[in-house]
């Protein structure tokens, strides 16, 4: 078992709240998915009411996000998603609402589809991404949890085909990564870091 399940169960336990909204920030490739993964599992064990959302899931379609005129840096961390209409309509309503109905991204047709989901009325509410704690989302967390991984190993992880791209990381998410960590300084913001 991972060195963090302890962690993970003594967060859990002692929280107080009706809802508990956690951030499982990190980088491209730091372990997100996974962890999330091992959270669930535990939450599953001890039966404790839970809904996770992955970031991934709410960006908007490609036209927005590509060849927009802006640098491509610029394209992923401003314009991958819709950053006041997510404050609004997904962060801001987590504590209060029954339900949430979201536009999921279908990647394979560029398209949203509406789906509603049901939350806990007393639980946890897991959200999973990149920049989590941009100005503009920070303040909805109750505890941020970072996963601190280095460059070189979250590259060794993408797939080969990936990788040979090396441009479009250099260009788009290298540079949004250091903007983010340089503005935002995740490491040193976070309630926990975990060395992923």
């Amino acid at each position: 078992m991972d060195p963090y399940v302890d962690l993970l169960k003594s967060m859990v336990a002692q929280h107080d709240k009706p809802r508990f909204l956690l951030g499982i920030d990190g980088l491209s490739r730091s372990g997100k998915t996974s962890f999330v993964e091992q959270l669930s599992f535990i939450l599953n064990n001890e039966n404790r009411p839970y809904q996770i959302f992955h970031l991934d899931d709410l960006i908007v379609e490609r036209a927005r996000r590509y060849n927009t005129g802006s640098e491509e840096w610029q394209e992923y961390f401003h314009l991958q998603w819709d950053v006041d209409w997510l404050s609004n309509h997904f962060f801001q309503k987590l504590k209060e609402e029954e339900q949430i109905t979201l536009p999921f991204y279908n990647g394979t047709k560029d398209t949203h589809e509406n789906s509603t989901i049901p939350l806990p009325k007393e639980g946890l509410i897991i959200i999973e991404g990149v920049f989590l704690q941009r100005k503009e989302w920070k303040h909805f967390f109750d505890k941020i949890i970072y996963l601190d991984c280095p460059r070189e190993t979250r590259f060794n992880r993408e797939s080969n085909e990936t990788k040979k791209n090396l441009s479009k990381f250099e260009n788009r998410y290298w540079k949004a990564e250091d903007y983010y960590i340089n503005g935002c300084h995740p490491a040193e913001s976070a309630d926990i870091i975990i060395t992923s």
